[in-house]
């Protein structure tokens, strides 16, 4: 399989704090990794760096192998690489439609009606595309997210916390869209999630962070057996300590 990201020895400190220590990242075409681990693991800042909103102080990030440790994310977005942030980010004053609208305008050669159209209809918003983004439920909003993010064909796509305020019917609808975006479209996701059991389910592999370092990577068979990853962050049956029904905690360390 082709790699289209790779995160190689990253290390991010703030002041005396090693926020990330040495961290290596790999994501395939077509494939859906997971990114969990307990609150401070460093989840949000591996995200920061790899979209490019924070530079790292060591290690380096590769783009379909293009080292692009030091370019912005305007230019990580325009060769392929989209994210999604904990907080909506929404253009809350335009339609559902003119926000997918908005992520093809840089191409200057008009939108694709035909893309947008599909992608509306994968994420239950055919019916909601004349409503101002602004109005929408938590839920909904999320999947206009990530209808947005994926508008413009994405090579590459960052998730922060999709699921956080969906109910068990969104959540299945955001699981479906984003397996079809890596079956169809050929692109590699990562996202970083709270909800275990919603990772688990979706996901083909698991990254588990914890104090900055990867604590372990494999299948979510083979997380949920790790001695290592259930003393840290899943309980004495392997069910995450994070479940559904707590409100999750954000990441710490940004």
């Amino acid at each position: 399989m082709t790699q289209l990201l790779r995160a190689e020895g990253i290390g991010v400190r703030f002041g005396g704090i090693r926020a990330l220590d040495g961290v290596d990242l790999r994501l395939a075409a077509g494939e859906v990794c997971g990114l969990i681990g307990p609150n401070g693991a460093g989840k949000t800042t591996l995200f920061d760096v790899v979209s490019g909103i924070r530079r790292p102080d060591a290690g380096r990030v590769l783009l379909d192998g293009v080292e692009v440790t030091r370019r912005s994310p305007v230019w990580r977005a325009r060769h392929g690489m989209r994210r999604t942030f904990q907080r909506q980010q929404l253009f809350g004053q335009l339609t559902v439609a003119d926000n997918l609208l908005v992520a093809q305008e840089w191409r200057r050669g008009g939108a694709d009606a035909d893309r947008s159209g599909a992608l509306l209809e994968a994420c239950g918003l055919q019916a909601f595309s004349d409503a101002y983004a602004g109005t929408l439920p938590v839920g909904r909003a999320r999947m206009v997210e990530l209808a947005r993010a994926a508008a413009d064909r994405p090579r590459v796509l960052l998730l922060d916390e999709p699921a956080s305020g969906m109910t068990a019917e969104e959540r299945a609808l955001l699981a479906a869209t984003v397996r079809r975006l890596a079956e169809e479209d050929g692109c590699a996701v990562l996202l970083v999630e709270h909800n275990v059991a919603f990772v688990m389910e979706l996901c083909a592999r698991v990254v588990v962070l914890d104090l900055g370092s990867v604590l372990a990577e494999g299948t979510p068979a083979q997380v949920r057996a790790d001695v290592r990853v259930r003393e840290a962050y899943l309980g004495t049956h392997g069910e995450a300590t994070h479940g559904e029904a707590q409100t999750p905690a954000h990441d710490s360390r940004t």
